[in-house]
This record gives structure tokens, sequence and C-alpha cells, in this order.
């Protein structure tokens, strides 16, 4: 099997078993709940995104893993970190609801530029280049793009 092919498969399990954990665990756990309380957690575990910066230090990922994408999705990443912190700082007023809707909007935004660049640059092909980072898009990406949906539905709960 390519390495191509393996990379494709782990983010493709990666999704479903996170949309599986979400749905069967997550949610329930979440919609009982008030908007802010809900988002909680979801901004919580956003705010480790700073670790995204990993794509810009050499040997942890090849010197040769295109810039084109490891700066958009470690500063995008970083970004998204810090937009997670200030709305759970002050998610109980209307600067922290709005505040999570601009982490929620540039946070999945990342993530899908994060995609189009990866597959632009031909990261895809040679998924080695990022060297030990390879888990955060096999691994951590799934997980990040559905505890986006459950934002985006978490929005919807009353407040």
């Amino acid at each position: 099997m390519t390495p191509q092919a393996i990379f494709g498969i782990s983010v493709l399990l990666a999704s479903i078993v996170w949309g599986l954990v979400a749905i069967q665990h997550v949610w329930p756990a979440l919609r009982g709940r008030g908007r802010a309380d809900a988002l909680r957690p979801v901004l919580l575990l956003h705010s480790f995104r700073f670790i995204g910066l990993v794509f810009l230090v050499p040997g942890v990922v090849s010197p040769d893993l295109p810039l084109a994408f490891a700066r958009p999705a470690a500063y995008g990443d970083f970004a998204t970190s810090i937009l997670a912190l200030l709305s759970l700082a002050t998610l109980g007023s209307a600067v922290g609801i709005a505040l999570a809707w601009a982490f929620n909007v540039v946070g999945t935004l990342d993530l899908l530029y994060a995609f189009v660049q990866g597959n632009r640059t031909g990261l895809g092909e040679a998924p080695g280049l990022q060297g030990a980072a390879y888990f955060v898009p096999t691994l951590v990406v799934p997980l990040l793009l559905v505890t986006h949906a459950l934002a985006s539905v978490s929005y919807l709960v009353d407040s």
C-alpha cells in the first residue's frame, strides 16, 4: 500500500471514528446545556491548536515540507487557538459569543485551507514530509473538524 493511500485511509477512518464518538457520547452530553456551557469544552480543546506551530519546526517536519502549506497551517492554528482562549475568557457576554463565532469560522476555514494547500502542494503524495507532525492531519484534524461541527450546532442551543 502506498504512503498516500495509508494517509488517506487514516484521515477517513479517524473522521468516521471521531464522528461516532461525537454522535454517541459528546453531543448527548452537550445538548442539554446552555450555549456557553456547550461551547466551553469545544473551545478548551481548540485552545491547544497552538500545536500546529510544529509545522514550522525543522527536525520535527522535513525541511522539504512546502512552506505554502506549513506557514498558513501553523499560523491559522495559532490564530484559532488565540480566538478560542479569548472566547473562553469572555464567553458569558455578547463579545464572547461573537468571538466564539469568529473562532468557529476562522478555525474551520483554516482546516479547509490547509487541506486545499496540502493537495495543491502535493503533500498528499508525500505525507512523510510532515515527519512527527503526521499525526496532526491524520488524527487531530478530523477531531477538530467534528468539534467545529459540534460548535456550529451548539449555537442553536438556547442560551
